[in-house]
């Protein structure tokens, strides 16, 4: 028997939120950014994004677009045509990319912007950021980050491409697997053992190398199950000369160079994560709130309403969490804990939310030419790229007693 309140369906919601409510920790400039991207999103990548899924990588011109709009410069200095925001600006970022629905043109933009050219931000020499930055927030050369191999993903330590020294260059021979950009980069950012004779984490170099540098190959573009307008290679390194002046930092200082970037990386993919979660949940509201069975309107079926609002609190938990590590990160305070559950939470929240999304779809959300159907491709690969959860659980449980 079912109380008076059970028994009256409830009204169907017009939307959820179509962003994030007011917030303490954005100012105004995040908001003209949030506005800025989303409609970009609508006008300049919804319309066109299915041929990029065939073709497979965005087109240059697009990403040039990209960097007049200011999308790559949001955390770099002015002096290279950068906007000099916080955190919060490229969370933003991610979150409304990750809105687009088109994961691989999310991912696409923020390997270059937030996780391959932040090593040349970072760590590179003062001629090095002179003759690189602008082109890369312009949007005029795009990067790759080469860390990856065949048989080392997330143990970093356990790379075995190798860059000899010799003279006035380094030789560099090896392989890297499941490169974002990699097909069609202009610079990558190369992790290789410059001192195999070291302790693992002194023996890593991080080097820049230039498309077109002879020894440099692109073995084979990779077939993926998601993320299809986002273009990934298998690269091969045999003997590949760069010169010394391509060294990114210190010699030996890889490895903590790519630890301190995998903090910006993971805070990025889990509010990318975090946006395509909130847009399925709106795609499917709305779905649900017309598709009628059994005389009804699947919307007034208690389980299936129930269950999008537990998901929308989670939904909403996942974010403040993200946003949370974000404001650690503008305070200068060491937040590997917090990112790390970001990256784990979050990260497998947006497959969850995928998973009833398409069920609550039907059979229309195993179809193609269905949104929902892409997006829980794409979403897949959260917990695994950027450090799988499995790796991300063994970094809080490091630090479970503060």
């Amino acid at each position: 028997m079912t109380s008076s309140a059970e028994s009256v369906n409830p009204p169907a919601p017009s939307a959820l939120p179509a962003e994030p409510l007011r917030s303490p920790y954005f100012r105004e400039e995040h908001e003209l950014l949030r506005r800025q991207v989303r409609r970009f999103v609508e006008t300049e990548v919804k319309p066109f994004a299915h041929a990029w899924e065939e073709q497979g990588f965005v087109p240059r011109e697009v990403l040039r677009r990209m960097g007049e709009l200011g999308f790559f410069g949001i955390r770099y200095p002015a002096q290279y045509g950068g906007s000099e925001l916080d955190a919060f600006g490229s969370v933003v970022l991610a979150e409304e990319l990750g809105r687009s629905t088109f994961g691989g043109v999310a991912v696409t933009a923020l390997v270059h912007a937030e996780m391959a050219s932040v090593h040349i931000a970072s760590f590179g020499s003062a001629e090095q950021k002179a003759r690189y930055m602008p082109d890369i927030i312009a949007g005029r050369k795009i990067t790759a980050l080469a860390v990856t191999e065949p048989d080392a993903g997330s143990d970093v330590k356990s790379i075995r491409t190798q860059a000899r020294r010799e003279g006035d260059s380094f030789v560099i021979n090896g392989a890297k697997m499941f490169i974002t950009n990699g097909v069609h980069a202009d610079l990558y950012c190369v992790a290789a053992k410059t001192s195999p004779e070291s302790r693992a984490s002194q023996s890593i170099s991080m080097l820049l190398v230039e498309k077109g540098t002879p020894g440099l190959r692109v073995s084979r573009a990779l077939d993926k199950t998601g993320w299809r307008s986002s273009d990934t290679a298998e690269l091969a390194f045999e003997d590949c000369r760069v010169p010394v002046g391509h060294l990114l930092g210190r010699q030996g200082g890889g490895f903590y160079a790519i630890m301190r970037n995998f903090q910006n990386e993971r805070l990025v993919l889990g509010a990318m994560a975090m946006g395509e979660a909130q847009e399925a949940l709106e795609l499917t509201l709305d779905y649900v709130t017309t598709r009628k069975a059994f005389g009804a309107t699947l919307y007034e079926k208690q389980a299936i309403r129930q269950r999008l609002a537990m998901l929308a609190a989670q939904v909403e938990a996942g974010r403040q969490l993200v946003y949370h590590a974000a404001w650690l990160d503008t305070q200068g305070i060491d937040c590997t804990r917090e990112v790390s559950m970001v990256k784990a939470y979050c990260c497998e929240l947006v497959n969850e939310v995928m998973y009833a999304c398409v069920q609550f779809h039907g059979g229309m959300g195993y179809m193609r030419e269905s949104t929902i159907e892409r997006m829980a491709r794409d979403a897949r690969v959260h917990s695994i790229g950027g450090g799988a959860t499995e790796v991300m659980l063994e970094e809080v449980a490091k630090r479970l007693r503060r």
